[in-house]
């Protein structure tokens, strides 16, 4: 189904969002093809990327990980409420897996729709489509629209 068809009515429509640019054309999309949703832009904080950035025990930088994290999602939280403007959205930071978070959302929020760019901001998942964005297509229980 083309973008141009989709139906702008939708009531809730959630927005992958990591700060990258093809999450910023993501949620460009939300706002234009969605003006009277409710908009859910939510980002992840995967713990998996503090093996990667440690050389340390896990243990002993976990804690400071998370802090700097959660800081690091709310400075990217702030600057999709910025490119918002006077659009109302909600934000949310969950933790886990990106993809599998982002469909454990849209199922507890009752989503209508996701909508996501087609790969994001770091590690393996800029590769190809994503394979953030691919296990959302796959396991999404509605429709996903993937913005490149």
């Amino acid at each position: 189904m083309a973008a141009d068809a989709l139906p702008s009515t939708m009531k809730r429509v959630l927005v992958a969002y990591d700060g990258s640019a093809q999450s910023e054309a993501a949620l460009e999309h939300a706002l234009e093809a969605f003006p009277d949703a409710e908009l859910h832009v939510v980002t992840v904080v995967d713990p998996a990327e503090a093996t990667y950035a440690s050389t340390e025990e896990l243990p002993a930088i976990s804690e400071a990980w998370y802090d700097e994290a959660i800081d690091s999602a709310e400075d990217i939280l702030a600057t999709a409420r910025e490119q918002a403007g006077d659009r109302e959205i909600l934000t949310d930071t969950v933790v886990g897996r990106p993809g599998r978070s982002i469909v454990e959302y849209a199922e507890d929020e009752d989503v209508d729709q996701v909508v996501t760019g087609s790969h994001g901001r770091t590690g393996v998942s800029r590769l190809l489509l994503g394979s953030v964005a691919e296990t959302i297509v796959r396991r999404s229980p509605v429709p996903v629209t993937v913005v490149r």
